[in-house]
């Protein structure tokens, strides 16, 4: 009895981890055969869990959703994460989710362990979260972009973009958060291209479609990608720097969301920014204090050879 009580959490974690498994996948990592998944399923169906069948040789099973939401399994570093997200919502950032997030805290600190109860509280006793300044979104908006992303489903919504309002369809890739601002990544259906959307400017909840075969992202690093498209993408002007410190370094002076680093050896940094004035560039690239060269474009140098000269001139050196 307790070898099978085991392998049923053990089965239950398995169809939480990923949504589509095949009988043959899931007794291979049980080290069952095919008929004992299918009784292990039956049970878990009878405690309550929604558990899909699809027959056939494709065929598999994935942990669906039911009238009530039964238990759900977290290892120690899941469950501290959890109540620490939990508890950072309950301070705002995501509109109309605080009070919900505190109820949710409530449970599950009931049932945590003393050890990680300790680990969560000490996080907490040493923690001051700062008023947010960012713009709060709409929790419903982001749970139902974040499944559409899990399960590729496209998705319509009428977007308040620069030029107007319009009606997007996408095909969504997934979200990004600056610390100020939520972006949707997400292949514009109508536009045929990448784009990426500030989702405090969706001004309904997305309405799920049809599934779409996942394409080819458009940089294997998400975050990187949206740093690009804010800081450089919009601008008249692409200053592009080699910066003579290590990445981590430049990274420790600069916003994220303000520009583009890129690592080219352990002792220097490529920085492209976008800016609609090179005087502006000049004047705040010389305050992050290292040293660099210019790889374009050729104005921002000519700019940078006056400005030497006339603060040479006002210190008194001709």
């Amino acid at each position: 009895m307790l070898e099978t009580s085991a392998r049923l959490l053990k089965l239950l974690s398995l169809l939480q981890v990923r949504r589509d498994w095949t009988g043959a996948d899931l007794a291979r990592r049980l080290g069952v055969d095919v008929r004992t998944v299918r009784r292990d399923v039956d049970k878990l169906r009878t405690l309550g869990y929604p558990v899909n069948a699809a027959p056939g040789v494709s065929g598999g099973y994935r942990l669906g959703a039911g009238a009530e939401l039964p238990p759900l399994l977290l290892d120690d570093d899941e469950a501290v994460a959890v109540a620490v997200g939990l508890r950072t919502a309950a301070g705002g950032g995501v509109a109309g989710i605080e009070e919900t997030s505190v109820r949710a805290l409530a449970k599950l600190e009931q049932v945590l362990p003393s050890r990680l109860r300790r680990r969560v509280n000490a996080l907490q006793a040493h923690t001051v979260a700062l008023p947010t300044r960012g713009i709060q979104v709409d929790a419903g908006t982001l749970t139902a972009i974040a499944i559409a992303c899990r399960d590729h489903q496209r998705l319509r919504f009428p977007y308040a973009g620069r030029d107007g309002g319009t009606k997007r369809h996408v095909e969504p890739l997934g979200l990004a958060h600056t610390g100020r601002r939520w972006y949707l990544v997400a292949w514009d259906v109508d536009k045929d291209d990448w784009r990426t959307f500030r989702v405090d400017r969706i001004e309904e909840e997305p309405t799920p479609g049809a599934r779409f075969t996942p394409r080819e992202p458009p940089a294997a690093d998400l975050a990187s990608y949206v740093s690009r498209q804010l800081s450089v993408a919009p601008y008249q002007y692409q200053a592009r720097l080699i910066m003579h410190a290590p990445y981590d370094v430049v990274a420790a002076r600069v916003s994220y969301s303000a520009l583009h680093l890129e690592r080219i050896d352990d002792e220097r940094t490529r920085l492209t920014v976008g800016t609609p004035s090179l005087e502006e560039v000049g004047s705040w690239i010389s305050m992050i204090g290292v040293d660099f060269e210019v790889e374009g474009p050729e104005e921002l140098r000519q700019h940078l050879r006056a400005t030497a000269e006339r603060l040479l001139r006002a210190a008194g050196d001709t």
